[in-house]
């Protein structure tokens, strides 16, 4: 009983490790919280949790081959995610969030979830498309997980795995409480400026991402 709790222990604070660096997933999940509030906040940080849960499942549970595969499609990948982040930041930028935020409520009085499923389809798609988090999973689980013991087995990575959604979503959790309750002290004029610099961020991510691809081509 007390290995599995330090199993659990462990992915929790694997998950606590890749999703609390500030990125273009924490920039998305503060800015919807800010306009639309703490519930579509964590929705959206759950899409990353998602993601991480899937390269957490790959890593502990040694599916080499799907590993592989995801290695040989790395740069399609990478570019699908840069422009991803390009589009998402571009969009951010522009967007009117006294607008949005009014749109938002209306859409919420209405019944519909769509705006749900996006924000966590969303982030899912910006994690799983970013596969150097898979080689960092890899790393991570060696040095805190213990699943590199002599026997390993399925169930010590199943713990492990729950751990590491647990860890995510928590931060998740957290970081959108936060900003909820700051929400009320932040002025339409402060959101705008956030709006844009989160925007500006996210761009520069995604070519940043591009950029590195080019120069790894023709360095």
């Amino acid at each position: 009983g007390m290995d599995y709790l330090i199993l659990i222990v462990s992915g929790v604070i694997i998950g606590l490790i890749v999703a609390a660096p500030i990125g273009p997933c924490n920039l998305i999940c503060i800015r919807r919280t800010l306009h639309y509030g703490p519930v579509n906040g964590f929705v959206s940080g759950m899409g990353a949790a998602l993601g991480d849960g899937t390269f957490a499942i790959i890593t502990a549970f040694g599916l080499t081959a799907i590993a592989q595969i995801i290695e040989g499609y790395s740069t399609i990948l990478q570019v699908v995610g840069g422009s991803l982040l390009i589009v998402f930041g571009i969009n951010t930028y522009l967007s009117d969030p006294i607008a949005q935020h009014v749109d938002e409520k209306k859409r919420v009085r209405e019944g519909e979830a769509a705006s749900l499923l996006r924000a966590i389809a969303s982030t899912f798609a910006l994690t799983i498309t970013n596969p150097a988090t898979l080689f960092g999973f890899a790393a991570l689980f060696a040095g805190l997980s213990g699943l590199s013991a002599d026997q390993p087995s399925y169930l010590n990575a199943a713990f492990v795995v729950i751990g590491v959604i647990g860890g995510s979503a928590l931060w998740w959790f957290a970081l959108t409480t936060v900003v909820g309750f700051l929400h009320a002290k932040i002025d339409s004029r402060a959101v705008k400026l956030i709006n844009h610099a989160s925007g500006i961020a996210i761009t520069l991510f995604g070519f940043a991402v591009i950029g590195h691809l080019l120069f790894q081509r023709f360095a």
